[in-house]
């Protein structure tokens, strides 16, 4: 059984946590993308790392699921806050970042300030900030957009993403990444991945499904979770 506990972050805001316990002292925390939460696929992963030997923890970012606050107010600093609130709440000596989508942004932008961070799993992973061109002319010409029923972002968020260039990432990170990608990916193309795995000065893993998109089906989830596993037991 496991419960859900909400740890205090800014502004006397909270995020809300699951913690799936294992007799270790590995640790896997698992990010999940923008419109997302800890729900759904997230559960089922964190019952996979239990039985791979793992303590893992899912949460909702501010403005998601079970959390507080508005999420037209959160940014990419905002998560970067919250996730850090999540580890400093378990402080584990070391642990494995998963991010799906932009959850995998989540996780590289904050591997490069931790030393805590031993690997990272990225599923569908946003990586360059010109994945929002789309939304970004929107909301520079009407001022903020509508991104899926009841989730909308203004200005303030890309103000915040320009901080984060991802070039940051590439010419400092320092621990090995695998990345999981759909071949015909439609919100996030498949080449980022490529194109950040040529530029990482670390050992990169790239595994491209043909066919699958910006959400696995249920088969190729299985075999992510598996392969992931395998990974991880190499580095």
């Amino acid at each position: 059984m496991v419960n859900t506990d909400r740890i205090p972050v800014a502004s006397g805001e909270h995020v809300a946590v699951v913690h799936h316990k294992a007799a270790t002292d590995r640790w896997i925390v698992f990010c999940h993308g923008f419109v997302s939460d800890k729900s759904g696929s997230y559960e089922g992963r964190c019952r996979r790392a239990v039985e791979e030997g793992y303590n893992a923890v899912r949460f909702d970012f501010r403005g998601c699921g079970d959390s507080g606050g508005q999420f037209v107010e959160q940014t990419l600093s905002s998560r970067l806050a919250d996730l850090q609130a999540v580890i400093e709440q378990f402080a584990p000596p070391s642990l494995v970042l998963f991010g799906s989508s932009f959850g995998g942004k989540v996780a590289f932008h904050y591997a490069t300030g931790s030393d805590r961070v031993e690997a990272i799993v990225g599923r569908a992973p946003v990586t360059y900030n010109r994945s929002f061109d789309e939304w970004r002319a929107v909301v520079e010409d009407g001022g903020s957009k509508e991104v899926a029923p009841g989730f909308r972002i203004d200005r303030r968020f890309f103000d915040d993403l320009d901080e984060y260039g991802f070039e940051a990432v590439t010419s400092t990170l320092d621990v090995p990444v695998a990345i999981f990608h759909g071949g015909a990916d439609p919100a996030v193309p498949v080449e980022h991945s490529f194109e950040v795995a040529d530029k990482l000065g670390v050992d990169v893993f790239v595994q491209r499904y043909a066919g699958e998109k910006h959400r696995f089906s249920r088969g190729v989830e299985e075999r992510m979770r598996r392969q992931t596993f395998d990974w991880l037991s190499t580095v």
